[in-house]
């Protein structure tokens, strides 16, 4: 009875444990092709895992679209790791979390099914797996992970001068603009009022930057396809030609297109896309349909 007791204590303390691990990161990474699948999505594993995720509150992502927090930093995220222990009459699955060291952050139990279709074998062993995770009541909460405003303090740095023990008296009003003496001896005036200096301000020098147009025939038309975060750009291929994001600014969007990156930006009903050739700004126009 005390061996089962201790059990279940283990296994209490060991959700807890997990749950608050799982709190620490924002995205879950889902592979579209796992490791021991020769194609991408076999047998619907990566939509169906993406899709469990989801429904237990977890933010997830393909490992192919990335959302510009996350790529810039990977430690916000656990990666899906497809652990397929299959023999030829029982299908086993177990998922693990990792994190951007490849360290072991949560494992699932093994999931197992006997159905002999692979497809609806798999699917079954895959959600019996995620019954892990039907304790856990993830949350994400923001972390060191996440980098925060330093916030510099110069309070206790700013030393007090001793007071002077006599202050100075204080001039009003004309007293302020001259000083004179008037005695039988001497008679002295000076005056203090400002005199106009003949020292010019210099005017501040604004460089102008000139964008260069891109030559050569206009673009084809891009369809937009939106995605987490913004939109894709596809040809009539279709084939994906940009990725925008939004930013605070309307009408506004940071643009990846291949090895480039800038900005798109609506003027005069058209749609500019700029970015920059080593030290050149180029200038193309891009015809989209959204």
């Amino acid at each position: 009875m005390k061996n089962i007791l201790f059990c279940i204590f283990l296994f209490g303390s060991y959700l807890v444990s997990a749950q608050a691990t799982l709190n620490d990161y924002k995205y879950i990474i889902v592979p579209k092709k796992f490791d021991g699948f020769k194609n991408e999505n076999k047998y619907q594993t990566s939509t169906l895992i993406k899709h469990l995720f989801t429904e237990k509150g977890f933010l997830t992502v393909y490992d192919d679209n990335l959302p510009i927090d996350l790529t810039g930093n990977r430690c916000l995220g656990l990666l899906v790791e497809f652990d397929d222990g299959s023999s030829m009459f029982t299908t086993k699955v177990t998922l693990r979390l990792n994190d951007c060291f490849s360290k072991e952050v949560f494992v699932t139990k093994e999931g197992k099914s006997k159905i002999k279709e692979y497809r609806q074998a798999y699917g079954q062993a895959i959600r019996d797996a995620f019954t892990s995770f039907d304790a856990v009541n993830y949350e994400y909460s923001a972390s060191a992970k996440e980098q925060t405003p330093i916030t510099v303090s110069f309070k206790n740095d700013v030393k007090k001068l001793d007071k002077v023990k006599e202050e100075a008296p204080i001039i009003k009003n004309d007293e302020a603009v001259r000083i004179q003496e008037a005695t039988a001896e001497r008679q002295t005036y000076k005056s203090l009022e400002p005199k106009e200096s003949n020292i010019k301000k210099a005017e501040a020098v604004v460089e102008k930057i000139v964008a260069v147009p891109v030559k050569g025939p206009k673009t084809a038309t891009l369809y937009a396809q939106k995605i987490m975060n913004g939109y894709q750009l596809v040809d009539s291929t279709p084939k994906i030609q940009m990725k925008l994001y939004h930013t605070s600014t309307p009408a506004v969007y940071l643009v990846e297109k291949g090895d480039k990156n800038g900005i798109l930006f609506s003027k005069d009903g058209h749609w500019i896309f700029e970015y920059y050739e080593g030290s050149t700004l180029r200038s193309e126009e891009v015809d989209i349909k959204f």
